[in-house]
């Protein structure tokens, strides 16, 4: 009898043993309390509000410490979303001017208990770098995702709005827990059926779902909805009829979601539609939308990402068509530009409308889903690229001109300040793919909520979260994480080289591509410019002159090539194979060092991943170290294909102390991979 009950008892516990960890819980890891353990009390907030009351579950489930005051002060406006907090040795006091600094309060709380930090004895004050934190999600109508590696998209849109996953809410936390407080549900290639009555019904059960947590829904908008789903003949903006049909659409859809946040708009960019279709600028088609939405508090996001075939360099595009607009934007409309001029390269010089348009909102639009770093295949933390562009100073008003204080400062604009991510999230049961991006979205929106936070301190806090505390863990992979976007620069394009990637879906090395009838800036060859002299694309003033669209000293930093940062050297120059680089390297020798240097890294990358096996769980462990083995077979595959056929112009051989490589040029060549959408 007792060895049945033994049996029955080993039996009852294998489904609870054996329920793999799958990475869904993110970073909110929290352990629920079986009954509070002190009290949490609310003052100066009369009527129940739902943020306060999840603020006050969220410490009643999870929070250990003293008992907790929470308080709305509405007079200290300067505190915006943030909070002040209070402690003394019994009791913690939070006050903030809105009821979502609260839940931000609390979620700070719980993060400092969880990652072992400590309260200081004296106050707390923190104030969002950003107005507007922002996830603009790729997701179509249809349920995939451009340059989506997570599976499909949250978004179930033949359920919605009868039926609610409640993956929604999760999502909603997840964002809440880091200070992300907007979300555009859909692509910036938009269909304009987003915009029709059924669709709109189930906008308004999402935006049902994420109010309580601080998120206002977005939409990005297709500019020929009027022509497409008004029957108008067009959708010219500075016409009468096209006006009013906006102003309709807005009058509908905040009449439904009346805390609607506003529109994201792609425009006259890879065959959109957009104003100058009908010989309008940029500005007519922003400020036209922007009318629409001003009755409502609505904000406009214009993406600057635009580029069509043209004789000049691509990468000057975005700077020739807005810098003549500046000062001509309406006060709730927010130019989007991508951190880079060409399109979230691993490593590209900082976008040069950053450093002009003084008299126009910008706001800096990073991605997290990897389309150029190896998709949800490769480890690759991207604080450090963040990080990178948020410093990188742009000169506007003289030295200490970075972009991060660029751009969370509305200085004398008085406008709302913002900033976006394109999304990495989708179906899978860890959301991201890799459960090492979940990082990359905890990275940005703790940058959004607080630019000056560093790499370090944010991947700290993350592993500590999300997988362990103990230092014989936290500290190398830390290192990992801190060293990996430098190493897929190094196995991708090191020195300044960029856009090598396969037509299309841009995962692996093509640097000879040419697809027939192709456009040139389509093509790798484009960029690299690669032939017996040398290699790179001369934007000095022999060249394109892109150079002179950046603030002086940069101009002459980046257009002189001894004054060059070495790591931007072949965007900027076309530089002889046999130049000295300050190693005394040549630059041919330096190249391959770089490209070996990637492989090296990522090698240990797996032999570090692998000594952690003992301190997490196993479903984890195999996930990314399977990861890992992939991302060296691609590192080397990158290597190999850079190397052999720039090898063909520079007639050098690879220095004979690296590694040889293993692949053939030719049976490279003929890799195709069924995968992608053209961006």
């Amino acid at each position: 009898m007792r060895v049945q009950l033994l049996l029955l008892m080993a039996l009852l516990c294998i489904p609870f043993l054996a329920r793999p960890e799958d990475g869904s819980q993110l970073w909110l890891r929290f352990s629920k309390l079986g009954k509070a353990i002190h009290g949490v009390d609310i003052l100066g907030i009369k009527s129940a509000d739902p943020t306060v009351a999840l603020a006050k579950q969220e410490l009643l489930d999870y929070w250990k410490g003293a008992a907790i005051t929470l308080q709305i002060d509405v007079k200290q406006k300067q505190l915006k979303d943030g909070y002040q907090i209070n402690q003394n040795e019994k009791k913690i006091q939070v006050v903030a001017s809105r009821p979502i600094g609260l839940l931000y309060a609390a979620y700070h709380l719980l993060r400092l208990q969880e990652t072992g930090g400590q309260l200081s004895s004296s106050k707390i004050i923190e104030i969002p770098s950003y107005d507007i934190r922002v996830l603009n999600h790729w997701d179509n109508l249809d349920g995939t995702i451009e340059r989506g590696y997570a599976g499909h998209s949250l978004w179930h849109w033949a359920e919605l709005p009868k039926k609610l996953s409640p993956r929604y809410e999760q999502y909603a936390r997840a964002n809440a827990s880091i200070g992300i407080n907007a979300t555009v549900l859909n692509n910036v290639n938009a269909s304009a059926q987003v915009l029709d009555a059924g669709y709109l019904a189930k906008v308004k059960a999402l935006a049902d779902v994420f109010r309580k947590y601080g998120i206002k829904v977005y939409l990005s908008v297709n500019f020929s909805s009027p022509k497409i789903l008004g029957g108008l003949p067009d959708s010219d903006p500075l016409r009468k009829d096209v006006q009013r049909w906006w102003k309709a659409k807005a009058k509908e859809i905040y009449t439904l979601i009346p805390d609607f946040g506003g529109f994201l708009v792609k425009a006259n960019s890879e065959g959109q539609p957009g104003p100058q279709d009908y010989g309008r600028t940029h500005a007519d088609g922003a400020n036209m939308l922007a009318d629409a939405l001003k009755p409502y508090g609505g904000m406009v996001f214009w993406r600057a990402f635009v580029y069509h075939p043209t004789k000049d360099d691509r990468a000057k595009q975005a700077y020739q068509e807005f810098v003549p607009l500046d000062g001509k934007f309406r006060d709730n409309v927010i130019v989007q530009i991508k951190n880079g001029p060409i399109d979230f390269q691993p490593r590209e010089p900082f976008n040069p409308l950053f450093g002009a348009m003084p008299h126009t909102a910008k706001m800096l639009e990073f991605q997290l889903t990897q389309e150029y770093l190896g998709f949800s295949n490769h480890l690759v933390y991207l604080a450090p690229l963040f990080r990178e562009v948020l410093d990188s100073d742009t000169f506007a008003h003289g030295e200490g001109s970075t972009i991060a204080k660029m751009t969370a400062s509305s200085g004398n604009l008085h406008r709302e300040t913002a900033i976006a991510a394109v999304a990495n999230i989708g179906q899978d049961s860890n959301w991201t793919g890799h459960h090492f991006a979940q990082a990359n979205w905890y990275a940005f929106g703790r940058l959004a909520w607080n630019n000056t936070l560093s790499s370090a301190q944010i991947a700290g806090e993350w592993i500590g979260l999300t997988f362990s505390r103990e230092e014989a863990f936290v500290d190398p992979v830390k290192q990992i994480m801190l060293n990996s976007r430098e190493a897929a620069v190094d196995y991708m394009m090191p020195l300044g080289l960029h856009h090598l990637f396969a037509f299309d879906h841009h995962y692996g090395p093509e640097p000879w591509g040419d697809i027939p009838g192709g456009r040139p800036d389509w093509m790798p060859w484009y960029y690299h410019n690669a032939d017996s002299l040398g290699i790179g694309f001369d934007r000095s003033i022999y060249g394109s002159n892109a150079v002179a669209q950046y603030n002086p000293p940069l101009d002459k930093r980046y257009g002189v090539r001894a004054n060059c940062p070495e790591n931007l050297l072949l965007w900027f120059h076309h530089v002889p194979w046999d130049y000295r680089m300050k190693s005394g390297k040549t630059l041919w020798t330096a190249l391959c060092y770089h490209y070996d240097q990637g492989v090296q890294k990522v090698r240990e990358f797996q032999k570090v991943w692998d000594r952690m096996e003992k301190h997490i769980d196993p479903y984890r462990f195999k996930s990314v170290q399977s990861k890992l083995r992939m991302q060296a077979r691609d590192a080397v595959w990158w290597k190999d294909a850079c190397l052999q056929y720039f090898q063909l112009f520079s007639g050098q051989p690879i220095p004979y102390e690296l590694e040889r490589p293993i692949h053939d040029l030719e049976e490279l060549k003929r890799i195709k991979l069924p995968m992608g959408h053209h961006n």
